[in-house]
């Protein structure tokens, strides 16, 4: 099998289902952005970090990928199997958060981004996902979609936000507060 098959080569592209569409069309800038957001945790879990944060980011990928699947889908074709999104996948994101944030000193400030290259990339990552967030919402307000897609981006940016600075934290990195006088 080739990995190409010149079928996009005018701009077009099939949703799960079988169904062309643009591809600029608002379900394939949601997926794409989703799929951005899971190569770039990839990144995150390919790092020199704690066990249990590499499964976590693990979950979250293989939750991206149902993710992805759902926004890919033809919402007019109901016959197709996709996985299910749980709402203990956004559970999941909540009891790590709060653990993480329990081992944290108190944010008294908004912070910048950065600190060390680890808790950096997360940054970028929580970004990657406002984006997809914002293109899912952007999808929703034509299409009926899981409400629980926007629920689990909303969950993992803040996600991201806390291991930024549990990582900055734990490598010894300095959490830069904003200094809104400049």
């Amino acid at each position: 099998m080739k990995i190409y098959t010149k079928k996009g080569d005018q701009g077009k592209t099939s949703l799960l289902g079988g169904k062309k569409v643009s591809k600029s069309h608002d379900r394939i800038n949601a997926y794409g952005s989703v799929d951005e957001l899971n190569s770039y945790i990839g990144l995150v879990r390919d790092q020199e970090i704690d066990n249990l944060i590499k499964e976590t980011l693990l979950h979250v990928q293989n939750t991206l990928f149902i993710i992805g699947s759902c926004l890919a889908a033809d919402p007019e074709k109901t016959n197709l199997k996709i996985p299910e999104l749980r709402t203990d996948d956004v559970v999941k994101l909540e009891v790590q958060i709060d653990l993480m944030t329990a081992a944290l000193p108190p944010l008294q400030s908004f912070i910048l981004p950065g600190g060390n290259v680890i808790a950096s990339h997360c940054q970028v990552a929580r970004t990657i996902c406002r984006r997809a967030e914002r293109n899912t919402c952007v999808l929703t307000e034509s299409w009926e979609t899981n409400p629980l897609i926007l629920q689990f981006l909303n969950r993992l940016s803040d996600y991201l936000f806390v291991l930024s600075r549990k990582l900055c934290n734990d490598l010894g990195g300095e959490e830069i507060l904003w200094n809104s006088g400049k």
